[in-house]
């Protein structure tokens, strides 16, 4: 399987501007919410807590008088927030990344949505609330679409960030051209050989001393 990434700018009406900033606001929340719960947890066993563990919670937590209003952020949005953080725990453990941190009101705001995004013609179709937002498809979103990451930067722009999934069959080599054999060096960088003709080329040392 391969993956792309295509960011494209979408532009929500005002009744959605609304929903997108409700979403934000549950989804920044739950983080802060879970990252606490996580070090919490820690301190007192030593162990962090998974993606299953998070999830459980939220369900009491929309009951919960003065947290209620997580019912109004689509569900699979505020568990693709355990998942994630889940994941960045994995990589500071594995030093991959830094430790997570609270996100904060003033910095990039973004939610996932982790499946059932469609596009429709120059239109996204968001599951739940959100609905169809107009977007600007520059490139084709021709692979199965995975996640849809939506953000908003502080000068109140809008984007889709859509990552799609891809058959490795759909990639087929080209039988048009020559194939070229290389071979790397020492002496020289490379050495290349298309059946016909060789070519060589010099090995930069003058790189590796200003490397070293």
């Amino acid at each position: 399987m391969k993956h792309r990434a295509v960011k494209v700018r979408i532009y929500p009406t005002q009744e959605q501007v609304q929903i997108l900033a409700q979403h934000f606001g549950c989804v920044r929340w739950w983080w802060n919410y879970a990252l606490n719960q996580c070090i919490e947890t820690y301190k007192e066993t030593g162990k962090g807590l998974k993606q299953s563990a998070l999830n459980s919670m939220l369900p009491k937590l929309k009951k919960q008088k003065g947290t209620e209003w997580l019912k109004e952020c689509y569900s699979q949005v505020l568990q693709s927030v355990s998942l994630n953080l889940s994941r960045a725990y994995q990589n500071f453990f594995e030093g991959r990344a830094e430790y997570p941190r609270f996100k904060s009101y003033h910095h990039r705001q973004s939610i996932q949505y982790p499946q059932n995004v469609k596009q429709v013609g120059d239109h996204l179709k968001f599951p739940g609330k959100l609905g169809v937002v107009k977007a600007r498809i520059h490139r084709p979103l021709d692979g199965e679409i995975k996640t849809v990451t939506v953000s908003k930067t502080p000068s109140a722009k809008y984007y889709a960030s859509v990552l799609m999934e891809y058959d490795s069959d759909d990639s087929q080599c080209s039988t048009k051209g020559k194939v070229i054999g290389i071979d790397l060096g020492i002496k020289d960088f490379a050495i290349t050989y298309d059946g016909e003709n060789i070519s060589k080329f010099g090995n930069p040392r003058h790189l590796g001393r200003v490397i070293n």
